[in-house]
């Protein structure tokens, strides 16, 4: 599984106009798309603030769709990101609104993989090309990567903290921030757990494996 930076203290290399409406919105993109961990094959956008009365000039649109289809902020081909949403078939609806209490550059994205597994993933940029994660499925999480960060989502059952956390112990990881948030009692839900330090791909596949575990996504910081 490859790393994805969503955070940047000294600014974004990038392509595009600004990094608020370019390398963030991007990165908004790169997150739900690795949250899903399939292939994309439609992706609804709901732009609010800023982000809705300015996305055709700053390039927000293709920005988000880029990073939909994986692509990093420097990559030359985010011009071309509709074009080429286009031709390998991946749907993308674009509309705006006001999302109540956001961040003015606000998205909401919403993803379906092959299967018709959907996530959804409510980000604001908020300058410098970073990010903050507010909801995951509609459970509200609070994402900044600041830290390596791990984003469970998982069946609401008795023992599947602990049997996370367990593996985490047995690799020497030390928790600095955890939040759980759920759907409903026994349904769907997250697990959002900054960690101190950085760790190999090896810890995010013990923890994709075990039992109610529906995905597991590791953000690295820079």
């Amino acid at each position: 599984m490859s790393f994805i930076s969503v955070f940047d203290v000294l600014g974004p290399n990038m392509i595009g106009p600004s990094s608020s409406h370019t390398a963030g919105a991007v990165r908004l993109g790169r997150v739900a798309w690795k949250i899903l961990g399939d292939k994309v094959v439609k992706a609804d956008i709901e732009l609010s603030g800023s982000f809705a009365q300015t996305y055709r000039g700053h390039g927000t649109d293709k920005a988000l769709i880029a990073g939909i289809m994986g692509m990093a902020t420097d990559d030359s081909r985010i011009r071309r990101a509709p074009e080429l949403a286009r031709e390998q078939g991946l749907e993308v609806s674009i509309t705006t609104g006001e999302i109540d209490g956001a961040h003015p550059n606000t998205a909401r994205v919403t993803l379906t993989d092959v299967t018709g597994n959907t996530v959804s993933l409510l980000g604001s940029s908020i300058g410098g090309g970073n990010i903050f994660v507010k909801e995951v499925n509609g459970m509200e999480v609070s994402i900044t990567g600041q830290h390596t960060t791990l984003i469970v989502l998982h069946r609401d059952a008795p023992g599947t903290i602990a049997a996370v956390t367990e593996v985490m112990a047995d690799a020497g990881v030390n928790i600095c921030n955890f939040r759980l948030s759920r759907q409903s009692r026994g349904g769907e839900a997250v697990m959002t757990i900054e960690i101190d330090g950085s760790f190999g791909p090896e810890l995010n596949e013990k923890i994709k494996v075990l039992p109610n575990i529906f995905s597991s996504t590791m953000l690295q910081p820079i």
